[in-house]
């Protein structure tokens, strides 16, 4: 809420309650409830599921498999996403715009002028006339008139120009109108019969805010700058004339600057001089003549008065009685002015109004049933196809269009700022520019609600909507922080594997996300369907926030995580050591002599041949030294994405420093900066160290694989000997049992059989 003027006037109530509120909710949090919980609340905790739970329990059943599946389709659901946020800029694009939406004050405030110069009785009948007119609709209660000045010259304004304030009855007692737009084009109908008046139909607080704001008391104020009155005077008829058509726009009238009648009087020098007159004495007669001349001094009692003489006015008969009028000669006799000089009425200038210490003129115009931004775009659009400015004459856009632009233009200030400061405190509290990254996702994904909240209640942007957005932004990534928070607490407590994270810590959080979600929702709802005085302006506001948490949490629940696992789903999970393993597989594979049982156990669970490569694989596998390497490069790897981070934010104070009555305090905020160049050193020496990790995790590998192919293959050598040795064996045996039966059967000697056995 950080902007400036009108807008940060209205807004600054608001973003001051919720300010306090916040604060007020962060202390009691820490404080009051943590204590009255512990007073109150039952300490026996009931198994019993009650209506809350079976009710989460039933959406968990629901939502929890439908984010497995979506999970498998990242890139289809963000490209979603993706498109999603891309029609909603079209749909912004197609809503309408204006600086604050117009308010419903209950009456009409009809600003008429008629020809200049007219003359205050003029102004009176005129005033009367539209006033009975007013009266005859059954819905006005009362009209007040207001001509000119009042003594304290606050609205200035001519005779010939005047406020009429129509008080209206409740619309339930109106019958001839449904709604204030068709009351005024009735009324504009029977009042324009009144020759020579332009009419205006606003509000008494609108009509006095764009004066105030603006200088002029429409909502659309084409302001023409050049230096000939006449020229300017022109161009604004022609641009009248071009833009009364358009669409939405009505009460078009055109700044009177020229058309003041005048009476001139120019003199004859010749004749003057011939008559022996000199312009002085003219001039004196004539002053006397019109403004009163001094004459002498009247008494009443003790009361003394200046005697003035002066003509009689006649407005009829001013120039002829001007003509009439005798100049003394030198000689004593009289002359008409006539004779000595030219008399006649002109068109002079009625006013000449400045900007920017430049000339210009003013055509107004109001809009109805139409917003100020696209009407204006229409009048530029045509201006600049068919009006010819002559050269140095320019054109400029003024009245709630004006402010709209201002106001657009801080806000494309203020809301820059405040995504940089939301990033800035995700960062610093999640010390990760992935998370931040992910959590600040949700502002996007809000602005697709918003937007369409307005397209589908036909509401136009405005200010009181832009700061709806400001305030959507802040409440969007709470949801995010809710989700994130409880992923990275299920990492620390061990839970390696990233879908079991995203889908244990999503339903777990799918209570406290709902719940952020309605109650703000809930919180605006009255704003959003109030009617009272001033809805309008609070109607957009709650609009956007509450359409903005809709999508925000709807498409938060599934988006995000899905984002989270694009971003950590292919990260290699943690090798778990194993620390039960009872012997080294090297150990094992120096033994030179083996038996049946340790055959088996050396040779894989699924019976198959032992090989080097699965010798290979089981000692990288349980051999400790390799998960030692291992675990130190993926530490320096981590490491790495220290170089940027910056010094811990510090904040001190210091009260009562200073022995004085006065009590002083002073207050301290710190941030570390190091120069561009040191992070870039700091990296590059993080990256050097995850390259030594990495070549003595290779080196101890290969240490390995080495010492357990020498393992192998004598265990291998030691193998073959051994089945050697035993078939040798065998046939030893095999030749004393023949020896034996030959020996038996006679078909040998002794001697044969005892060398058959040694």
């Amino acid at each position: 809420f950080a902007l400036s003027g009108i807008e940060g006037k209205m807004f600054m109530p608001m973003a001051q309650t919720v300010s306090f509120a916040i604060i007020g909710a962060l202390i009691l949090s820490i404080t009051y409830v943590p204590l009255v919980s512990s007073l109150f609340l039952n300490k026996k905790i009931a198994s019993k599921e009650n209506i809350t739970d079976k009710v989460m329990k039933w959406l968990v059943g629901r939502y929890q498999p439908f984010l497995q599946r979506i999970i498998n389709y990242r890139i289809p659901v963000l490209l979603g996403a993706v498109l999603l946020f891309i029609g909603s800029l079209f749909v912004f694009n197609s809503l309408g715009g204006e600086f604050i939406p117009e308010l419903d004050e209950g009456d009409f405030a009809t600003n008429f002028a008629i020809r200049q110069g007219s003359s205050l009785p003029q102004s009176i009948e005129t005033s009367t006339q539209i006033e009975k007119i007013a009266l005859q609709f059954p819905e006005v209660k009362e009209v007040v008139s207001k001509i000119g000045s009042s003594e304290i010259p606050t609205d200035p304004m001519p005779i010939e120009s005047g406020d009429i304030i129509m008080v209206l009855k409740d619309k339930k007692e109106w019958t001839t109108a449904n709604d204030k737009e068709e009351l005024a084009e009735m009324m504009n109908k029977k009042m324009s019969i009144i020759p020579g008046v332009n009419l205006s139909f606003e509000q008494p607080i609108q009509m006095r805010f764009n004066e105030l704001i603006a200088g002029v008391k429409s909502d659309i104020a084409i302001k023409i700058f050049g230096s000939d009155l006449d020229k300017l005077f022109a161009k604004g008829n022609e641009v009248s004339k071009l833009i009364k058509n358009i669409n939405g726009l009505t009460d078009v009238k055109v700044e009177q600057i020229v058309g003041m009648p005048q009476l001139v009087v120019k003199y004859n020098r010749n004749k003057i001089a011939q008559y022996g007159l000199n312009i002085a004495d003219v001039n004196a007669t004539l002053n006397t003549a019109y403004a009163g001349g001094y004459a002498g001094v009247v008494y009443e009692g003790e009361k003394k008065f200046d005697l003035v003489v002066r003509i009689t006015k006649d407005p009829n008969t001013d120039a002829d009685v001007l003509k009439a009028l005798l100049i003394p000669l030198p000689n004593g006799k009289q002359v008409p002015l006539s004779e000595i000089a030219d008399v006649s009425f002109k068109a002079s200038p009625a006013q000449i109004s400045r900007e920017d210490a430049e000339r210009r003129i003013v055509v107004e115009a109001n809009t109805r049933g139409r917003d100020v931004e696209s009407v204006v775009k229409e009048i530029q659009q045509t201006l600049d196809a068919k009006l010819k400015l002559p050269e140095g004459y320019y054109i400029t856009y003024g009245g709630q269009f004006q402010n709209l632009q201002e106001a657009k233009g801080r806000l494309q200030l203020a809301v820059p700022v405040s995504l940089l400061l939301i990033f800035f405190l995700l960062f610093l509290t999640f010390r990760s520019a992935k998370e931040s990254i992910i959590i600040f996702s949700a502002i996007p994904l809000a602005a697709i609600g918003g937007i369409i909240a307005l397209w589908m209640r036909d509401m136009n942007f405005s200010i009181s909507a832009g700061v709806g957005f400001i305030a959507l932004f802040g409440v969007a990534v709470l949801n995010g922080i809710v989700l994130i928070s409880y992923y990275n607490r299920l990492k620390e407590e061990g839970e390696t594997d990233i879908t079991r994270q995203i889908l244990k810590g999503s339903a777990a959080r799918l209570r406290p996300v709902l719940a952020t979600a309605a109650v703000a929702s809930l919180g605006f709802l009255p704003m959003a369907f109030s009617n009272s005085a001033g809805a309008e302006v609070q109607k957009p506001l709650a609009t956007v926030v509450i359409g903005g948490l809709f999508s925000s949490t709807l498409l938060t629940l599934f988006v995000l995580p899905v984002l989270y696992s694009l971003f950590y789903l292919k990260r290699k999970k943690k090798v778990k050591v194993n620390t039960t393993t009872a012997t080294v597989l090297l150990v094992a594979f120096s033994m030179i002599g083996f038996n049946a049982n340790a055959q088996s156990q050396l040779v894989p669970t699924n019976r198959e041949t032992l090989t080097l490569q699965n010798a290979v694989d089981l000692a990288i596998k349980n051999y400790p030294t390799i998960q030692q390497a291992s675990l130190q490069t993926k530490q320096q790897q981590a490491l790495t994405g220290t170089a940027s981070i910056l010094d811990p934010f510090n904040i001190n104070s210091n009260l009562g420093q200073m022995n004085s009555k006065v009590f002083d305090y002073n207050v301290g905020v710190a941030q570390g900066f190091k120069l561009p160049g040191a992070y870039k050193a700091e990296k590059n020496l993080l990256k050097q160290n995850v390259t030594v990790a990495q070549a003595y995790e290779a080196v101890t590998k290969n240490e390995l694989i080495k010492n357990v192919s020498n393992a192998y293959y004598s265990w291998l050598y030691s193998w073959q000997q051994y089945n050697l040795l035993t078939q040798t064996d065998s046939i030893y045996a095999d030749y004393e049992k023949y020896a034996n039966k030959k020996y038996q059967v006679g078909e040998s000697n002794k001697l044969e059989k005892i060398n058959s056995t040694l």
